[in-house]
Order: structure tokens, then sequence, then C-alpha cells
């Protein structure tokens, strides 16, 4: 297991990644492109830096909020930092949201993926379809993208 991850950036609190005010860990790389992405900056997977996983969770953890949301680019597609990632903040408490382009039904077909799937509470899942923009939908863009709430409603 590689103990890096390529980020596009870090956010200390966000209002609108998820419910109430989170970390935002977005991660670089996508090969959805969904048209009318808000972070096409993120698309190519040599863009963003490299991290050691360890220096990451230690911001995350100076900042003492146990709210984070994984987003991007796709985490997915780094899925083994992803687990890693989600798998020491599940045992330290935190409330886990993680944005993706693939569908559940994709990921679960993974055996990098679906491993990722335990630790996180909610799954905001699905490409953005500008088509189906709707600005009126609570944490998506487009009305085909799903929240799971993988261990516990809200």
């Amino acid at each position: 297991m590689s103990n890096t991850v390529r980020l596009a950036d870090r956010t200390a609190f966000s209002s609108v990644d998820g419910a109430g005010l989170r970390t935002v860990i977005w991660f670089q790389g996508c090969v959805h492109r969904c048209i009318g992405c808000h972070n096409p900056g993120t698309h190519d997977p040599k863009g963003g830096e490299v991290l050691d996983i360890e220096d990451v969770l230690v911001w995350i953890r100076s900042l003492n909020w146990k709210k984070i949301t994984f987003s991007g680019g796709d985490p997915f597609l780094q899925a083994e930092a992803l687990y890693a990632l989600v798998s020491a903040l599940k045992l330290e408490g935190y409330d886990i949201w993680v944005y993706t382009g693939y569908t559940l039904d994709q990921i679960k077909k993974d055996s990098k993926m679906v491993k990722c799937l335990n630790p996180i509470d909610v799954l905001v899942d699905g490409p953005y379809i500008s088509e189906l923009k709707n600005p009126n939908l609570k944490f998506r863009g487009s009305s085909n993208q799903k929240i799971h709430y993988l261990t516990k409603m809200p």
C-alpha cells in the first residue's frame, strides 16, 4: 500500500460540502470529466501535489474538527490512499462524507474501492450531468446523483 496521496487542495472549513461545517480534502485526478464540472483543475492525474498520508492526517487532526469531506477529482481513483485516510479517521470518531463520480454499484464491483465504503458515513455518488442540474438539491449538483447514508440516517 502506498503511503502517499496526490491532492489538489485542502480547505479548513466549508459549509457547502456536506452537512455542517467541514474540512475538505480535494483529491487530484478524475476520469469522469463531467461537462460543467465545478473543479476541472482536479482532472489531471499528474497535477496537484504528492503528500505523505501521515502528514495529511496530522494537518486534519490539527484543526480539531471531526467533520470531513473527501472530494476531488475523484477520491476513489486513489482507493488505497482514500482507505488509509478514512479508516484512520473513522477510528478517531470523524464524520466522513465522500463525493465520487462513480455509482455505488460500480464501487461495489471493484475490490480496491469497495473496502473504502465501511468507514464512510455518507457517500454522494454519480457523475455530474449538466442537463440534470438542479440548484435546489441539497449537497449535490444534478438529480442523478444520490446521497447514500451508509452508517446513519440524517
